[in-house]
């Protein structure tokens, strides 16, 4: 257990899509702390904030994220959001879904090891 206090549920409901519900439950499952979801960030609305840790998480399912448009703008995103001081992380439903172990395990050490 990481030792980082839990929230409590109430950001459930604000999942977009089946891969952030997924990833939040994995979130849960593993009591990792709760992030917040779909917030803004600047300009940016991001799936997953970690506030207190300056942490984002997104979400990538290929159909959203598959066109070059879509390539270009996340890179545009993350370069601004990491300019802000952001650590962002983009998880593909391959990585949430059928390597769970390996995000659970990258979390818990850039949440022990991000800014407090």
């Amino acid at each position: 257990m990481l030792g980082l206090p839990t929230g409590e549920d109430e950001d459930r409901d604000r999942t977009r899509s089946d891969l952030e519900e997924c990833f939040l439950r994995l979130c849960g499952r593993h009591r990792l702390p709760s992030p917040e979801v779909n917030v803004r960030v600047g300009r940016h609305l991001v799936d997953f904030l970690w506030r207190d840790r300056m942490l984002v998480v997104e979400t990538d399912g290929y159909r959203y994220h598959s066109g070059r448009a879509a390539f270009e703008d996340d890179r545009a995103r993350d370069l601004d959001l990491k300019g802000h001081g952001f650590e962002v992380i983009r998880l593909s439903e391959e990585q949430v879904c059928r390597e769970p172990k390996q995000v659970v395990d990258t979390l818990r050490r850039l949440l022990l090891c991000a800014r407090r």
